[in-house]
């Protein structure tokens, strides 16, 4: 847990007790501030019932001696409307933060020398993987690593400062927008891909809270830039015109005069104006595909920008095995690969795993995100058949209507079981049955986690069935 100066007696609100949050009230708690903690679903407020911060309607808080409100990223800060709480504290004069902002500040006051240091990570796909691959490496290159924010342990559970600690965070735009003091060493925005706009009002608003990963950095630190789509490229080049800190640019789609790129699966640096190749990892099961290749880029740059050898960071990466519900895969029956992409909750991430695979049975759906899978139309000379499930279903049809045959399935376990029939059935050398889904989960699951342990389960169940190890 992460010990937070200046809130000892201090009054500090907390709305929104799922992890996050519940870490925050416990630190504030044990480091002497008088916390009042709310959240709307009575099994979360439960988690409270015996502890010193247990909960309380906001209505009883003492509006007017609050110092602050930590705000779960969850809620909605300005789009489509603030939430009442948010109205409320602005009324009230009271400060939004989030638990990153307490982050921020305790290891800014921080005494530990030499000081800790922070490697942030954002973009619109392939945060976690970044984040857990630099974490590896790291740990592989001797550091003290700690790694969460959005990934694994909350920010302020992760362990005290200490000398040369190094924490690797991933942050989402929901985390950024109430986050303002943080200063990332290694600050690294991976790609933007229009995402979350009712949350942001616009692309704009999405663009700027990304963006907020870059602010307070000095001389010393990097920026971290990839520039394989328009909007990132921009935000490159914003940043180099304005100086104040080392930008390296990363690609996976061509080369690049300075920054790492990938070519093929092999990893390039050209950050002293001479190009070498770091090594190849285009046969790391955990790396696959042009996307993993870019993250794999920016993890190299963020390795060496805290002193680690090309060569040493990409031996790591050759013993990286990867995170569950990112181009997983599952196991095979027969001839048919299965593969859990679940994470793939834009059309954007799904484009990389399509990209991946070819004589794909693609299962998609969910709650759709702004545009649905229109762009993805090019993609499916790859595509042998669509299963469509959710509230997406008729609108994914519509839009993939003659590029691709779509089936109606509704649910997951309908739509594996068609497209295993038809894989099986299909003659193909080596189909592969994808769960890309293009969207939220949130029509028929709590999260992406449990939509992809289902298909998991359900293709784990049918091997054993079948008498084969998936």
């Amino acid at each position: 847990m992460i010990p937070i100066p200046g809130v000892k007696k201090k009054k500090i609100g907390v709305f929104g007790l799922g992890v996050s949050g519940l870490a925050a009230c416990e630190a504030l708690a044990a480091s002497g501030a008088q916390v009042f903690a709310w959240d709307e679903n009575r099994a979360a407020r439960e988690k409270t019932a015996n502890t010193e911060y247990r909960a309380e309607h906001p209505k009883e808080w003492p509006w007017g001696e609050l110092d602050a409100l930590v705000l779960s990223p969850g809620v909605p800060l300005t789009h489509p409307r603030p939430h009442p709480i948010a109205r409320k504290a602005r009324a009230e004069k009271v400060e939004l933060i989030g638990d990153v902002e307490l982050f921020a500040c305790a290891l800014a006051a921080s005494e530990t020398s030499p000081r800790p240091r922070v490697v942030a990570v954002t973009g619109s796909n392939g945060k976690s993987t970044t984040t857990a691959l630099i974490g590896h490496i790291l740990r592989e290159a001797g550091f003290d690593v700690s790694v969460g924010g959005n990934i694994g342990k909350p920010a302020l559970a992760l362990e005290p400062p200490s000398p040369g600690r190094v924490y690797v965070l991933e942050l989402s735009s929901f985390q950024l927008d109430l986050t303002r003091s943080l200063r990332a060493d290694v600050a690294a925005m991976l790609n933007i891909a229009p995402d979350h706009i009712d949350r942001h009002g616009d692309l704009a608003g999405y663009l700027a809270a990304k963006r907020r990963i870059f602010l307070n950095q000095q001389a010393e630190d990097t920026a971290i830039v990839g520039v394989d789509d328009a909007w990132a490229q921009g935000i490159c080049a914003a940043l180099c015109r304005e100086g104040g800190r080392r930008v390296i640019p990363v690609s996976a789609e061509g080369a690049l005069g300075r920054g790492v790129f990938a070519l093929k699966g092999k990893l390039f640096c050209n950050l002293d104006g001479k190009t070498g190749e770091a090594g190849d990892i285009a046969h790391v099961a955990a790396l696959k595909g042009a996307h993993n290749w870019q993250n794999a880029a920016a993890a190299l740059a963020a390795a060496t920008a805290l002193g680690v050898a090309p060569a040493v960071a990409v031996r790591a990466m050759e013993r990286f095995e990867g995170l569950p519900h990112r181009l997983e895969v599952v196991g095979r029956i027969g001839r048919v690969l299965y593969v859990n992409d679940s994470k793939a909750t834009n059309a954007d991430a799904a484009a990389r795993a399509l990209k991946t695979y070819r004589d794909i049975f693609w299962i998609a759906g969910g709650r759709p995100k702004e545009g649905g899978v229109a762009s993805l139309r090019p993609l499916m000379d790859r595509v042998r058949g669509a299963y469509l499930i959710g509230e997406a279903a008729p609108l994914f049809e519509e839009q993939l209507a003659g590029a691709v045959p779509c089936a109606q399935c509704g649910d997951l376990p309908a739509a594996l079981a068609r497209a295993s029939r038809d894989a099986a059935q299909s003659g193909l050398d080596a189909p592969v049955v994808l769960l890309a889904p293009a969207c939220a989960s949130y029509d028929q699951y709590a999260n992406f986690e449990k939509r992809g342990e289902e298909f998991r389960r359900l293709v784990l169940a049918a091997a054993r069935a079948a008498g084969e190890a998936a």
